[in-house]
């Protein structure tokens, strides 16, 4: 199923209808990709921004002009473009489509009279300040503006142009015969390693020795950087301690993901990740990025810091009472543990094609990433429901009990604030508008119970600080009638429901169980 383009912005579709049919518009953008997507990440198409390709296209866009034909907008982006970041050529008909400087030059090329002289000058002048600004030796300068050519003007031709080179060497002053055979030898090498960035079934040493290629050229060509990131994240999908780091950073999208199965697998269909959870993806993805570039760059103490700061979740063979208890009343809880089971069963059907590399660092991430949902799962059934005590429990160990949710809470979330952020994410996408179809009837409910475990990881106010607003009669005598009560409960962990899941046809059924009524 082929996604449908991503809407532009108002304010461009409209400069660009009112330029013409042959409008062209140089756009700025800090698009990123979903973080979502880790598994099925698409190979960054080497010279574009993805622009229109992007469910976010709308966002962050900043449009520098736009033009009225390719030649013009051609020679506007030559003159533009610096070694700082990566601008876009967007036209739209159907829908938006991105160009490639290489493409423009091609079409400008074929349909002007031959040897266009000023777009010959204007990309030997782009070369140039290509290979100028570079503070290396100028080999190194050469070569970032070698592969800066074979990333935006590839479709023009591999190498550069014989006239534009001639043009920007003039310009430096560089007749070395050495510099032309660099030029061409680095245009080469970096064509092919584009190529294989399609090739399937690449194993991990074949992957390391094209980031270990591209990282140097990524430093100083913006166009590459997306790709040495991709790479990055294929060598973490087959390295088991890197999908370790990434299950102990993660946050739990189950829901999102589930709806966006529900809508066909789309970007675009049904609700939009919240900014909470999306901050944390990119950031463990940041993570296991920094942490990959350091083993296999060579910095394996500073890789080993790194992942032992985030020791992997250890997996119990049985989960806590207070984990199967939250299980049973959340509906979200079940559905991430079934996509844990359908990841494993997968693992059989593409046992052949993964190949045994991925396919064991596939295991270590659901291993600990099983583990990680225990510690969630159980955390948040002790805020929900805390552990009843007897009598006869002295009150020094009643103190240290009194401490456990605290501890799983940092266990499963790392702090109570990164708590407090994953449940107000995952809240406040669940409030999205329309609710899906598939989960109308629960939404209500798992909205109340989610809610109701947030305002019990409430930050504490500072010291003094609780004394500005007075008394809470009705808090104070909550809590009296929770110690009292605590006395009286057997030690089965319960989640009674609050009064919101009760309006939702949500009750209590047997002890320790929440589920639907008939």
């Amino acid at each position: 199923m082929s996604e449908p383009a991503s809407p532009l912005p108002e304010d461009l579709s409209s400069l660009l209808a009112a330029a013409g049919p042959d409008a062209v518009a140089l756009v700025e953008t800090d698009t990123v990709l979903d973080p979502v997507t880790w598994e099925e990440t698409p190979v960054p198409v080497v010279g574009e921004t993805g622009l229109a390709r992007m469910p976010s296209a709308g966002k962050g866009v900043s449009v520098l002009q736009v033009c009225g034909g390719r030649r013009e907008a051609l020679l506007r982006w030559l003159e533009l473009d610096d070694a700082e970041g990566q601008l876009a050529l967007v036209s739209t008909g159907e829908g938006p489509v991105e160009h490639t400087p290489g493409e423009l030059a091609a079409r400008v090329l074929q349909d002007s009279a031959p040897g266009d002289a000023e777009l010959v000058e204007a990309m030997g002048h782009w070369f140039t300040r290509r290979f100028g600004p570079q503070p290396q030796s100028p080999e190194a300068g050469w070569a970032a503006a070698a592969a800066a050519w074979t990333c935006h003007m590839r479709a023009l031709a591999d190498l550069p142009l014989p006239a534009v080179l001639s043009a920007a060497r003039d310009r430096a002053g560089d007749d070395s015969p050495a510099t032309g055979e660099l030029i061409v030898r680095t245009s080469l090498k970096l064509t092919e390693l584009i190529d294989r960035m399609n090739a399937p079934h690449r194993t991990r040493a074949d992957l390391v020795e094209d980031w270990q290629t591209l990282r140097p050229l990524a430093a100083t060509v913006p166009a590459l950087r997306a790709g040495a990131d991709w790479l990055l994240d294929q060598i973490a999908l087959r390295d088991a301690p890197a999908q370790q780091l990434r299950a102990a950073l993660e946050p739990d999208t189950s829901d999102h993901q589930r709806d966006r199965r529900a809508a066909g697998g789309l970007h675009t269909s049904g609700p939009v990740l919240d900014a909470a959870r999306t901050a944390l993806l990119a950031q463990a993805r940041h993570t296991v990025r920094s942490y990959t570039a350091a083993f296999y760059s060579g910095r394996t103490e500073e890789a080993e810091l790194l992942r032992n700061a985030f020791p992997a979740p250890a997996r119990s063979l049985d989960a806590s009472a207070q984990a199967q208890a939250w299980r049973q009343a959340s509906l979200t809880a079940r559905h991430a543990l079934d996509a844990v089971a359908a990841r494993r069963a997968a693992e059989d059907d593409t046992a052949y094609f993964a190949g045994p590399e991925r396919l064991h660092a596939e295991s270590a991430y659901l291993t600990a990433w099983q583990g990680r949902l225990d510690l969630v799962h159980d955390a948040l059934g002790r805020l929900a429901a805390p552990v009843p005590l007897p009598r006869e429990v002295p009150e020094d160990l009643r103190a240290i009990a009194a401490q456990v949710p605290e501890r799983r809470l940092a266990d499963a979330f790392g702090t109570r604030e990164r708590a407090l952020t994953a449940l107000d994410g995952q809240i406040s996408y669940l409030q999205q508008k329309p609710t899906p179809e598939h989960r109308r009837k629960s939404t209500p409910g798992e909205l109340a119970l989610l809610t109701a475990v947030r305002d019990t990881v409430v930050p504490r106010l500072p010291v003094g600080e609780h004394l500005k607003s007075g008394l809470d009669q009705d808090a104070i005598q909550r809590r009296v009638d929770q110690i009292m009560e605590s006395a009286r409960t057997p030690l089965v962990p319960q989640l009674p429901p609050p009064a919101a899941l009760q309006d939702h046809g949500l009750n209590l059924q047997q002890p320790g169980t929440i589920g639907m009524q008939p």
